[in-house]
């Protein structure tokens, strides 16, 4: 029985070392329907870390936590605890190619095993109540034909798997590094708008090299949803547009000016709890991207944000070089 899908009309990509629940903080005062990912986290590190890697804000929801695994029976245990723990949906990553993830058995080398993968969404699937979804390639190395895809896809789905988000650019397992494959492959859009077409009742959302709401909307003309990773991080104004344009929501959003001041009082629980300032201002550097003083705001961050004692004040500093319109 399929479970209920989140709406994912626009989605924000999960980005290691980047998508981490301040990120996400910050990214949900800018954008209220916005679907959040974690960064992928895998299997061991929950199982076996020492640390809590499942830690999130209540304000981030809609929220998905992308898991790294191919183990059916470690992937429905952390299945279930990422459940308990309270995540809107799971994703299991088939896109990431760098060394690290193939060592593991993870990520993208994935694509060539989809039973596998189909194994592993089907254990997830019984065991929890919460949509199970994956993010992949349109193909890797060699195993690039359309065919493959569509072979691919439909094993998966017959295992219980609804909603899929597919990076418009095949992998290339050797040779390239994960920077590369983000630039180098070509993509290849058509691609997806076909499988939706051949898969109508998936849901299909599409990533790679999206960088403006125009560009969102003409993709939503053929699929369901887009996801966006490296231009919001770098450009994080463009969520602003978002909930109006997407969503036909015409709540008032908070400016430039005004998320800054929301993020003090959470910089200082943060704080107060043994986050430091840096860790959270770093995801802000973007904000006033392409305003007057944006180059003086991230000098001033980037040069004292960093020092230990920095704190909100830093911030406020920071603010003062940005004219308010």
């Amino acid at each position: 029985m399929p479970h209920s899908q989140l709406s994912h009309r626009f989605s924000v990509a999960p980005m290691l070392d980047w998508t981490d629940k301040h990120c996400r903080y910050f990214h949900r005062l800018l954008s209220q329907h916005a679907v959040l990912y974690t960064e992928m986290v895998t299997t061991g590190a929950i199982i076996y870390g020492q640390g809590d890697y499942l830690g999130f804000n209540e304000e981030e929801h809609p929220l998905v936590v992308q898991l790294g695994g191919s183990d059916p029976v470690d992937m429905a245990r952390c299945a279930k605890l990422c459940e308990e723990r309270g995540y809107d949906a799971i994703n299991i990553n088939v896109g990431c190619p760098s060394d690290r993830v193939q060592n593991g058995m993870f990520g993208a080398c994935l694509m060539a095993q989809p039973q596998r993968v189909a194994d592993c969404v089907k254990a997830m699937a019984d065991a929890v109540d919460i949509p199970v979804t994956v993010k992949s390639r349109i193909g890797i190395d060699e195993l690039d034909s359309y065919q493959f895809l569509v072979d691919f896809i439909g094993t998966i789905s017959e295992a219980g798997c609804q909603q899929f988000i597919v990076h418009a650019r095949k992998a290339w397992l050797n040779g390239l590094s994960p920077k590369e494959n983000r630039e180098i492959p070509p993509l290849d859009y058509l691609r997806v708008y076909q499988l939706k077409q051949d898969f109508p009742q998936l849901d299909i959302s599409i990533n790679g090299g999206i960088k403006t709401v125009d560009d969102c909307l003409g993709h939503l003309q053929h699929v369901d949803g887009v996801m966006v990773g490296r231009e919001v991080y770098t450009n994080p104004l463009l969520l602003a547009e978002i909930d109006q344009a997407i969503y036909q929501d015409n709540r008032v959003v908070p400016t430039p000016h005004q998320v800054v001041e929301l993020m003090i009082p959470y910089i200082e629980r943060q704080m107060a709890t043994g986050s430091r300032f840096w860790h959270i201002a770093r995801h802000m550097l973007g904000l006033f991207q392409g305003v007057p003083g944006a180059r003086l705001w991230r000098r001033h961050l980037s040069e004292v944000g960093h020092l230990p004692d920095s704190g909100p004040q830093v911030l406020l500093d920071a603010l003062a070089k940005v004219p308010n319109r």
